[in-house]
């Protein structure tokens, strides 16, 4: 990697236009850093493309000149470290690239550029009868796209059926600058033919017997800048029942959670412990309103649709209640005076500002990995006994479980809200020490950022080699997001 000296605002400028290229101190720093624990790093430019064929430009110089490229498309606040740069080099934020671009109702399919917040694409697909895949109470102004590239756990599993989805075919500018197409979008002819005659972009299979776009899938943007992608929707329910298990032990609530996901009942359904709830309703447990919450819950969301709504949410409930009586678990549709139009817009609608994570002390860190529903109550476990080690208030760190992949297995996540000025050396050191603690207990780190990447890829020399020919093949010049993963 050569140094800032071999690119000037200029030759940005001639790409984008002198207005969307920023290189003023205050807006450097903001890039350079985020709310994890990684080292801040300026970069040297940040650039506002509004195209792909500009984003295919600033590919090109920067491979000619050898200028780390560090791709952006959601907006602040940021926790991951991902798009903090290692060695400077110029921020390329896509958030002027924010247009649903198509809306297919019949196959229940979206075409978004990377800028297209959940919000924008919410309110675009209700118009239609539609709603998106989301993760749980995402930021306001969290793509969509990246969310879904970066592995992002959706609240519905029973529209998961395997770790792409709902991401489906996508548009990346490789290191080279060539444009690659994945999935049935790899043709032959153009999207606008294609689109013309039918196709619904709907396969990620492809092109030819390959799914490429698994090499993009949770890179990072390591091996590419993805510029659209076509994504999985689901239909808006005309009818909807919140239903909430409460228990005093987790290990109560998994058996739970098999039976309703086994006979596909529910659209949401996770499972939370009373402090992670109180973060999402607003709740501070320093003051005592966690307490009055159940300390486990599991949480579902039966729905009816045109035809025969109250019936298909009458036999659904009686299932529900059928599993929860045979296994002496209450069931009830509101908590502490909360209704269920309120926990349902908490469930299904993107964060108010500020992020709801930030809202008890200021800062916050997660641990989360995957593994798989019957193994949460021995990571819980373990996890408190670390907190008691090493000092952190047990009854702040908040517990999520959200099912995937039909069951098959679960995503696991702690949260641990701390005050920056006097908590910050205290949850640096426990979130490291507890990263490696669950590890060796059987965490998968699918997602790896920062210290995770060094324990996944540390111990897989085979895994790392193989990714880093790859990188040579799509990014031979190792200009994307370099010093992320193991690259």
């Amino acid at each position: 990697m050569l140094g800032e000296a071999n690119i000037r605002r200029d030759d940005l400028a001639r790409i984008v236009g002198d207005e969307n290229v920023v290189d003023d101190p205050a807006t450097l720093e903001e890039y350079s850093k985020d709310n994890s624990f990684t080292p801040p790093r300026k970069p040297f430019f940040v650039v506002y493309p509004s195209s792909p064929e500009e984003v295919r430009e600033i590919v090109v110089l920067a491979s000619r000149r050898g200028i780390p490229l560090i791709p952006v498309s959601s907006g602040p606040p940021r926790f991951k470290g991902d798009t903090v740069p290692s060695m400077g080099g110029v921020v390329v934020d896509l958030t002027r690239m924010n247009n649903v671009l198509r809306v297919d109702r019949r196959n229940r399919i979206a075409m978004i550029q990377p800028g297209v917040t959940f919000k924008q694409l919410r309110d675009e697909l209700e118009k239609h009868g539609l709603l998106p895949l989301m993760p749980l109470r995402p930021k306001l102004r969290k793509s969509a796209l990246a969310s879904y590239l970066e592995r992002e756990p959706i609240t519905t599993p029973k529209y998961h059926w395997e770790p792409l989805d709902p991401l489906l075919c996508t548009e990346v500018i490789l290191g080279t600058g060539d444009v690659l197409r994945t999935g049935s979008a790899a043709g032959p002819g153009e999207i606008d033919e294609l689109i013309s005659l039918g196709h619904g972009l709907a396969s990620p299979l492809g092109p030819a017997q390959a799914d490429f776009v698994r090499f993009f899938h949770g890179a990072q943007g390591t091996m590419g800048i993805v510029t659209w992608a076509t994504v999985r929707c689901r239909v808006k329910p005309s009818l909807q029942q919140l239903v909430v298990a409460k228990s005093d032990s987790l290990k109560k609530l998994i058996p739970l959670a098999y039976r309703l996901l086994r006979r596909r009942l529910g659209e949401e359904l996770l499972i939370l412990n009373n402090s992670y709830l109180s973060y999402l309703l607003g709740r501070h447990p320093d003051e005592g309103e966690a307490a009055s919450l159940p300390a486990w819950v599991l949480i579902t969301v039966l729905a009816g649709y045109t035809f025969f709504p109250e019936e298909r949410v009458e036999y659904q409930l009686g299932e529900v209640e059928e599993a929860a009586k045979s296994l002496k678990l209450e069931l009830t549709d509101e908590l502490d005076g909360v209704d269920s139009s309120t926990i349902l817009g908490v469930l299904q609608s993107p964060s108010k500002e500020p992020y709801w994570k930030l809202r008890y002390k200021g800062g916050c860190q997660d641990v989360f990995f995957l593994t798989t529903l019957n193994m949460t109550p021995m990571f819980w476990r373990e996890f408190m006994e670390l907190s008691r080690m090493k000092g952190y208030p047990e009854g702040d760190v908040g517990v999520y479980i959200q099912p995937i992949i039909q069951g098959c297995a679960a995503h696991l996540e702690f949260t641990l809200p701390y005050d920056p000025e006097a908590e910050g050396e205290l949850v640096r050191v426990f979130f490291q020490d507890a990263s490696r603690a669950m590890f060796r207990l059987g965490a998968f780190y699918s997602r790896p950022y920062g210290l995770w990447a060094e324990i996944a890829y540390g111990g897989d020399a085979e895994t790392t080699s193989v990714l880093r020919k790859l990188k040579g093949i799509f990014d031979p010049n190792g200009i994307f997001n370099p010093g992320k993963l193991c690259f």
